[in-house]
């Protein structure tokens, strides 16, 4: 039992979802009857024999020295002279920058003493903060920093992942607490880093706390630093300085146990038993700790089935998306002659999956919605139905359709996990995701890779629990096609174009949001004449009609949300076209990238008869693709000619 502050309340029969918060939020303190911290006596921790890092003033405070003070927690703290540094705005998934932005004097050590700064004291002083990270590049320099700062706010206890290591979705098990992470982006010296802070409820921290927290970087003026040595990260255990205690746990053990009171084990064991082949690849990330004690050890899948299961710091030299582009040495093993049943893959930091059957993708679109139609009877955390459905604006309407048929309420929420806390925080909402690969549920308030993964094992194991050795076994593309048969399918698209210069992003997005201020409904788009009053936008050759036609403007808007729980606001969300046949053409600017901007289209067409479903994505959307160019002159704006993603 490593993170049993919070999965003792989660694992009872009943699987009780969580309280809704309080008006005041506060983390939680030790408990010294909880298992965590009553466990009979923990492995020796040892200490580096090397010198503690250090924390210096900034260059500009160089004539002024640390200032010692007197602390009741029994360790000496320093007052370390600082200044603000630029470009510490806070996004919806943390702070990502290049590694070596990070490695500037105080960087790091300037938000972290923010972050402390911004909340209220009774929020962590004398409590337990989780620390972990996807395993990346800098992340041991990192936690000794943050550690360090921690100690000189009053925080009671840390407790860190062995080796640094705890994915997303553990950290959110656990409560929350810091994710050194910068997700699916690559790693390395030259690469990327980030941080993010999780709140009371394991969710992203709100925008009222990251704006704070970027305010108070404006200003900061010194940084409290406990005056310790640097702690062991190799060896489970535990050590006290004074009153501060950091302890050091295995990452994987309470999020397995949480995992496996959502899913029945038992049923995917006996699917892994039959002639059902799978593959999991965790990219060098941080779920390749988890992979074999889940897949192997305890559901009984082959040792071989696990690919790049080593966390490295630089992933491999890979790029940890796993998208049909940087998952491709995957891809092309399920789509090869006799390829596996099931394949998979996560992200860095273990929130993200993909998923594909032998020769077939499932968007993450088609997967959310999949997954909802079928928890009820495949998943014993759903038995009693889910509360709720939501995705995000761009992700495509499949899942709608679903929470029409079951009589569930829906909402369609910004990109940003943090707007489905709320709604599971309130008791709204059970099942979600976004297209950009993103699934989960209210076992916890991140979105869950390894989650997803076993969701999926669980459905098609349902499906095939009445399969003897050596029965035709229902497959991954049998149930999807099985669900477009009943739901009609979804046909979606999205490109990305990365790192382009700002500028030109941002003038493009600014010019889409002029031309939906002068778009009426009724507004055609296609090849027409003055009769449109955009004609001047759009000329598409014969090959690019829409096969029915033009394409009739229902609305066209910049998406809007009010959160149904604390009423906030949430504007500027995305440009949609939407066309009176359902079709829908999306624009976004990206925020998970560290550098430049990465611009993302979202192509969508439903279609309701079934002869026309077998139909290459790419083609059925032909010309909603050309469409989407067209009008956003991306390549005028852009320079780009090609995404650099397409899924």
């Amino acid at each position: 039992m490593a993170l049993s502050l919070r999965l003792h309340n989660l694992l009872s029969p009943t699987f009780r979802p969580k309280p809704p918060p309080s008006s005041k939020a506060t983390l939680s303190p030790p408990n010294p009857s909880l298992s965590l911290l009553s466990s009979s006596p923990l492995p020796h921790l040892l200490l580096k024999a090397s010198h503690s890092l250090t924390i210096r003033a900034a260059s500009s405070s160089s004539s002024s020295s640390p200032t010692t003070v007197a602390d009741p927690q029994g360790i000496k703290i320093n007052l370390v002279p600082t200044k603000p540094i630029e470009g510490q705005k806070t996004g919806t998934s943390g702070l990502r920058k290049r590694v070596k932005v990070f490695q500037q004097e105080n960087y790091l050590a300037n938000w972290i003493q923010a972050l402390f700064d911004s909340l209220p004291s009774e929020d962590y002083k004398n409590g337990v903060l989780v620390l972990g990270g996807d395993g990346r590049y800098f992340n041991r320099e990192a936690a000794q920093i943050i550690i360090k700062i921690a100690a000189g706010n009053g925080v009671g206890k840390i407790l860190v992942g062995k080796e640094g290591i705890l994915s997303t979705p553990a950290v959110s098990a656990a409560n929350g607490g810091f994710i050194m992470s910068a997700s699916h982006n690559p790693g390395g010296p030259d690469y990327d880093w980030g941080i993010k802070f999780n709140y009371n409820s394991g969710q992203p921290a709100p925008e009222s706390i990251t704006d704070k927290i970027y305010g108070n970087t404006l200003s900061i003026s010194e940084i409290k630093v406990a005056d310790i040595a640097d702690v062991d990260l190799s060896t489970l255990g535990v050590v006290k300085y004074g009153n501060f205690s950091v302890e050091v746990v295995d990452p994987v053990s309470d999020y397995l146990e949480l995992l496996e009171n959502v899913f029945d084990f038992q049923l995917i064991k006996s699917l892994l038993q039959l002639d059902f082949r799978f593959m999991f690849d965790a990219m060098h990330a941080v779920t390749g700790a988890y992979a074999k004690p889940i897949f192997v050890d305890n559901l009984g899948a082959s040792p071989d089935s696990i690919s790049n299961g080593v966390p490295l710091e630089d992933f491999g030299h890979g790029h940890p998306d796993p998208n049909l582009t940087y998952a491709k040495d995957l891809v092309e093993i399920l789509y090869s002659e006799n390829g596996p049943d099931f394949g998979a893959a996560s992200d860095g930091d273990g929130d993200r999956n993909m998923i594909l059957g032998r020769s077939f993708f499932v968007t993450p679109s088609d997967s959310v919605a999949i997954i909802a139609a079928n928890a009820q009877e495949a998943i014993p955390y759903f038995r009693g139905g889910p509360k709720g459905l939501a995705r995000s604006m761009p992700t495509s309407g499949a899942l709608d359709r679903v929470a029409e048929k079951l009589k569930l309420p829906f909402f369609e929420v910004p990109t940003g996990w943090k707007f489905f806390g709320n709604l599971m925080d309130a008791g709204k909402l059970s099942i979600c995701g976004e297209e950009s690969f993103g699934t989960g549920s209210d076992h916890i308030r991140e979105k869950d890779g390894i989650w997803a993964v076993l969701a999926w094992l669980s459905i098609i194991a349902y499906r095939n629990k009445d399969k003897k050795p050596g029965e035709k076994l229902v497959s991954v593309s049998d149930v999807v096609k099985e669900h477009w048969a009943t739901y009609g399918r979804n046909f979606f698209s999205r490109y990305d174009y990365e790192e382009c210069e700002s500028a030109g992003a941002s003038k493009m997005i600014d010019y889409l949001r002029e031309l939906i201020s002068i778009s009426r409904t009724g507004d055609k788009y296609g090849k027409f004449g003055p009769s449109t009053s955009l004609d001047t936008i759009m000329i598409l050759d014969a090959e690019s009609y829409h096969p029915t036609g033009n394409y009739v403007l229902q609305f066209a808007d910049d998406f809007t949300y009010t959160d149904p729980v604390d009423g906030s606001v949430a504007s500027k969300q995305g440009v949609r076209f939407v066309f009176t046949d359902g079709s829908r053409i999306i624009y976004r600017l990206s925020g998970t990238g560290s550098a430049g901007a990465t611009v993302r289209i979202y192509i969508e067409q439903y279609e309701p008869d079934a002869s026309k479903h077998d139909a290459d994505a790419q083609m059925a959307l032909k010309p909603l693709i050309d469409l989407a160019l067209s009008v956003s002159k991306l390549k005028e704006f852009t320079g780009r000619e090609k995404p650099t993603v397409i899924t």
